[in-house]
This record gives C-alpha cells, structure tokens and sequence, in this order.
C-alpha cells in the first residue's frame, strides 16, 4: 500500500492507493468506473474550462429558435387567433374525411382547418376547429355537420372564441412573467448576491426563448395550457439554479481564506451537485414522459400531450442552462470580482487535484503545496536569507558601525 503524506498545512493524506490498486481520498474509496465515480459524487469534470462550448452552443440554439420565430412564427391555437369549433361524434362512422367534405360544400378553405381524433367518457368525436367566422356559420354547419354524422343536433357541440379573449391572456401572461422576474432578481439578490441573480434570471430567459422557438421551429400548437407550461419551466429553471449557487455560496465560504482561483470553487460546487441535479431532472421527466404518453397516444388527450411536451423541453433545458449558462456567466461576473482578484492569473486545477477537492471538501495537495511555495518566495522577497553569502556581507555591514558610546555610571 502507497500513501501520499500530508504536506505542511495538510490535514489529512490526500491520495492512499491499497493493494489491491484502488485510490481512496481522505478514506473514502473511489470508484473504478466513471459511472460508479459519478454515482458517488466523485466527478473531477472541468466545467469551467468546457464553458465557450456551453456558451456557444446555447447560442446556436437561440439563433436557430429565435431565426424561427421571424420567420415561421408560432402556430397559434383557436383560444390565441379566434374561431369556431365543431365536436362531432364520430360513433357512425363520421370520420376526418366526411368534415373535410362538409367544410368544402359551406364554400370554407381546409388549408387552416384542424381535424383532429379525439376521444372522451362520451365516446369517440371527430374535432373540427376553423379561423374566425361570423355566428351564424357555426349555427348552420352546425346542423350540417349533424345530418352528416347522422347524429341530432343537440350532440354536436359548438364553440365561438374571439381573438380578444387570446390576447388578453398574452398579455396576463407576460404581465406575470416580468412580475415573476423582478420578484426572482430581488431575492436571489438577498439571499445570495446580485452577480448571481443576473446569471439565473439569464438562464430563465435562455430556457424560455429555446422552449418557444421549439414549438416554433417544430410548429406545435400553442395553447393556454402551453402557457402555464411555460411559467412552470421558470420555476423549475429557477429551482436547478438555486441548488448550484447554493453550493458554490457555501464553498465561497469555506475557500474563503485560501482564495484559491474561481474556477476551482465553480467546479467543486458543480461536481458535488452534479448527481443532483442529475437524479432531479430524470424524477421529474419520467412522471412528464408518462403524462405524454398515457395522455396523448392512449386516452388521447391533446391537451394533456400539449402540456407535458411544454414541460418536458423546459425541464431538459431548465438543467442544461443551470450548469452550462448560469456558471459560466457567474464565473464570467465573479472572476473580475476584487476578493478573488489575487489569484485570479492562477491555472485552475483539473483532474486528480480537482478531484481531491470534490471529495475532501479541502484544497488539494497540489493546490496547497503551490499555495505554500508562493507564500515562501514572498517571504524571501520581503526578508533576506540569512544564508550563504548574504551572510557574511550581513557580518560585514554589522562590524563596519562603530561601536556605541559606554553609558557613565553614577558614583
């Protein structure tokens, strides 16, 4: 068995390699695989160092989004752009084809029309949804669409929605959304700090733009249901973060004195939580995964599958904004911060030293031997050795004084 002893300032061994040749950091064993290592928290990933890519890509992502918004817009449902709605029973045989033919005699173009299969505790129904129409067309195809289904027309169910009604909840949407971040910035800002409160509210924004522009890019129906998916992303976005800035908050503390470089403290805190964050995110999508697929291909509930495909891109960039958005733009804001400024120019360590640090919650060996070594070189800047040839000038210097004066002694 091979241990590495403690330098000075050393607390605890830092590396101990067993016979049978596994490592073990201030006796926690460390796994052999890098599964197992992650399993047990005993990542050494150079977030930091891997941020441009972070960065980068999140950019790309925005621009192809955003790009799509411009040029495709969303497609906005009939609560948003207005429109009548038609539920028939589908129980005789009324199937997408026969509305199709309905919509074509009443002189309506079918390029806008949604069609859709639908079922319900009251059986199977065909819907049938069309742009903003006068009233009196929803009555008459009404009665069309009954006598084509060969149902009575108390079964056939119509509804008229006006565009005023979609705007108005645009607007209270957006009004909550600026509400809910001025709240956020204001007590991650209390709690924490105000670097830390612009790195989460850019990671809500970033989660929200890639979340719309994928329904705009895939051209998803938007719905009201879609929107309160949207501020529930912000929630959950905001949950992710608050967990990283935690840890690196703690950290902060504990590497306090030391001051070790930035990035060392960004990248202990994010292995220490990455398992976390990880167990977190796969929790709350399998729940979401099930929704969509209970809700959209076995009961057939669009409105459901809307719902849980809103949440599931949300939660999936909710975490891969907290760790490649919201630290890199935390490292970003700290680094030129003046507490850590003495070692700011300071190489950041990676692999086993950084891994001595996740698991010992200390600085590594390698980080406190070069700690030591720079507190020795200005010690000898500020305090001349007393060693070898200084020494004998130093003599010289003190014999060349002539000697003091004897005091008088009273008699």
């Amino acid at each position: 068995m091979s241990v590495t002893e403690p330098r000075s300032g050393e607390s605890t061994p830092i590396t101990v390699t067993g016979a049978d040749g596994r490592s073990s950091i201030g006796g926690m064993p460390i796994a052999r695989t890098k599964t197992g290592r992650l399993l047990e928290g005993q990542t050494a990933v150079d977030f930091v160092g891997g941020r441009r890519f972070g960065l980068i890509a999140s950019g790309l992502l925005i621009l192809i989004t955003v790009g799509s918004l411009f040029i495709q817009g969303l497609n906005l449902g009939i609560d948003f752009t207005g429109g009548v709605s038609w539920d028939v029973p589908s129980e005789n045989g009324f199937g997408p084809a026969d509305a199709d033919e309905v919509l074509a005699q009443a002189g309506l173009s079918t390029e806008g029309a949604r069609i859709q299969e639908r079922s319900s505790d009251a059986g199977e129904f065909i819907k049938v949804q069309v742009g903003d129409q006068p009233e009196e067309v929803g009555t008459q195809l009404r009665q069309a669409f009954a006598d084509s289904a060969g149902v009575d027309l108390e079964s056939v169910d119509v509804n008229l929605v006006s565009s005023t009604w979609g705007s108005e909840v645009t607007s209270k949407a957006v009004r909550a959304l600026l509400i809910f971040l001025a709240l956020v910035a204001i007590y991650i800002s209390l709690r924490f700090e105000w670097r830390m409160a612009i790195a989460s509210i850019i990671a809500m924004v970033h989660d929200v733009l890639i979340s719309v522009g994928i329904y705009s890019l895939f051209q998803f129906i938007v719905t009201p249901s879609t929107v309160i998916a949207f501020l529930t992303i912000l929630g959950y976005s905001l949950y992710d973060t608050i967990v990283v800035f935690d840890r690196i908050k703690e950290n902060e503390a504990r590497f306090g004195t030391t001051k070790p470089p930035y990035a060392d403290v960004l990248n202990v805190s994010m292995n220490q939580v990455l398992m976390r964050s990880l167990n977190t995110t796969i929790s709350s999508i399998v729940p979401v995964v099930s929704l969509l697929f209970v809700g959209s291909f076995l009961m057939g509930e669009d409105t459901l599958a809307e719902f849980a495909i809103a949440l599931l891109v949300g939660m999936a960039t909710g975490t891969y904004s907290s760790i490649f958005v919201a630290v890199p733009l935390l490292y970003l804001f700290k680094n030129s911060d003046a507490n850590w400024a003495g070692s700011r120019n300071s190489p950041h360590v990676i692999g086993e030293p950084l891994r001595e640090m996740v698991v010992s919650g200390n600085m590594s060996g390698r980080r406190a031997r070069g700690r030591a070594a720079v507190a020795s070189q200005q010690a000898d800047a500020v305090v001349p050795s007393l060693t070898g040839a200084n020494t004998t000038e130093q003599a010289k210097v003190a014999l060349s004084h002539p000697p003091r004066p004897r005091k008088k002694t009273r008699r």
